[in-house]
């Protein structure tokens, strides 16, 4: 892909949070992480236009809880059409941490995340979604 060179003009903090930005992420230059950034707006925008996107939903969840983990897959089998494969790892004796990956309308896939993430017994969840294209 061809890349473009531009000159853009920012205020001293705003320059310095860049900056930290950049080393905070490893970043090679400012320049990756601009795009970064830039890539992440247009993603988002997507995903409020209802576009197919791909993405992870990560659960962080206490096993021995007592029917939580056939919740939750009663959760994933109710989202199959955009469910394309679950992962689960021990932590600990009791904590699980679960990775769904998705792919599908951006509205189902935050809807699918809400559901799994609301399930009483789930200590953390996040969805993150990423163009699919």
């Amino acid at each position: 892909m061809a890349v473009s060179r531009f000159g853009i003009s920012l205020e001293s903090d705003l320059l310095e949070a860049l900056d930290a930005y950049v080393a905070e992420n490893n970043f090679p230059n400012r320049s990756q992480a601009v795009r970064q950034l830039v890539e992440r707006n247009i993603v988002e925008h997507k995903w409020q236009c209802s576009n197919v996107v791909a993405g992870a939903i990560i659960l962080i969840y206490d096993r021995r809880r007592r029917g939580l983990v056939a919740q939750i897959a009663d959760v994933e089998n109710a989202g199959r059409e955009v469910v394309l494969s679950t992962q689960r790892f021990d932590l600990s004796e009791s904590v699980c941490f679960e990775i769904v990956a998705v792919r599908g309308m951006s509205h189902a896939l935050t809807k699918l995340s809400d559901r799994l993430i609301s399930v009483k017994g789930v200590l953390h969840g996040k969805l993150i979604m990423t163009r699919s294209e």
